[in-house]
């Protein structure tokens, strides 16, 4: 008895042995190989006047590079961008609000970004992965970036590089473990794709869609997936001393199905120029939402976004918007 439990302690011990190998051979490998998303183009993107306009829209109102590279009072409704700090970084997303780790937006004036090739930059935006190589945390939604006509990225870049450069400097991201690794599969190559005419309504509408990455903030997402239909809200974000949960955007009643295109505009244009925003309260109803860049969408454009999103599958989702804690 004895030493047949001799012979199983010596089999258990050679089993674990070879699993703790195999998870240092993974371990090494990712830290190691990935992300592999191929090297940067080599690319020279004209800082011309016109895509330089096309590129401030687009960060500005569309794609929301200000959104995150900036920093934003939440003390103030839908949290308006501090003064000073736009597109110079700063922003915290960090684990009191759910993210695994501490991630700070970077700079992205000329300051920070002026030992970067186009290329690299090109890269950074449609595949999630920086000069160095390392990953990008998803809170940037590179993989909606990267379905993106390659002409309104290059935009994207001679704006940056048009920007007044900006000396603020940031500690770096880091990420907790295991999500420090499980980031190193995330980005991969872009699937960049035409954008269509704007005549035609749905595809122009589902491509803006596409490049705001609506879908990121309104459909469900559950530890580290999307577990709803897209569109279809109800994705969870703590906010002081409440929850805050995104409205289903699909054409049911429990959505915008009861929405007319003039409404939904003028629901973005509503928050204008002239919006001043108020004072929220820690437990008074609060939105990530970014209303006053949002305003400044063309009304075409949010008419194409409405024309889309009434194309859609309607599902019935209804949402309680805003829980105050206890």
């Amino acid at each position: 008895m004895i030493i047949h439990m001799k012979k199983l302690l010596k089999i258990l011990a050679v089993a674990v042995t070879g699993i703790l190998f195999l998870i240092i051979i993974a371990v090494a490998y990712v830290s190691a190989a990935l992300p592999n998303v191929g090297p940067p183009e080599e690319i020279v993107v004209e800082v011309s006047p016109e895509r330089i306009a096309r590129g401030e829209y687009l960060g500005n109102h569309v794609m929301l590079c200000v959104d995150c590279h900036s920093v934003r009072d939440f003390s103030l409704f839908s949290g308006p961008i501090v003064p000073g700090t736009m597109t110079a970084g700063g922003e915290l997303f960090s684990e009191s609000e759910g993210f695994p780790g501490k991630f700070i937006s970077p700079n992205i004036t000329p300051f920070n970004l002026q030992d970067w090739t186009d290329g690299e930059i090109f890269r950074a935006i449609t595949t999630g992965v920086r000069k160095n190589g390392s990953p990008i945390f998803p809170v940037m939604p590179y993989l909606e970036y990267g379905k993106t006509d390659p002409e309104d990225i290059k935009d994207i870049i001679a704006w940056l590089r048009s920007l007044e450069p900006v000396e603020a400097t940031h500690e770096p991201s880091k990420a907790n473990f295991p999500f420090n690794l499980i980031m190193r599969t995330m980005p991969q190559k872009a699937n960049l794709a035409k954008k269509p005419d704007p005549s035609d309504q749905v595809a122009y509408g589902g491509y803006l869609v596409t490049a705001a990455a609506c879908a990121e903030c309104h459909t469900k997402f559950e530890n580290g997936n999307f577990t709803g239909e897209r569109l279809a809200g109800g994705r969870e974000f703590e906010m002081p001393g409440a929850k805050l949960s995104t409205p289903n955007l699909t054409p049911h009643e429990s959505g915008i199905g009861n929405w007319t295109k003039e409404m939904f505009v003028s629901r973005f244009k509503m928050y204008g120029e002239n919006y001043i925003p108020e004072k929220v309260n820690p437990g008074e109803f609060q939105t990530i939402m970014p209303w006053v860049m949002y305003a400044g969408m063309k009304e075409e454009d949010l008419e194409a976004i409405y024309t889309y999103l009434m194309s859609l599958q309607p599902v019935e989702n209804y949402i309680e918007k805003f829980k105050p804690n206890g």
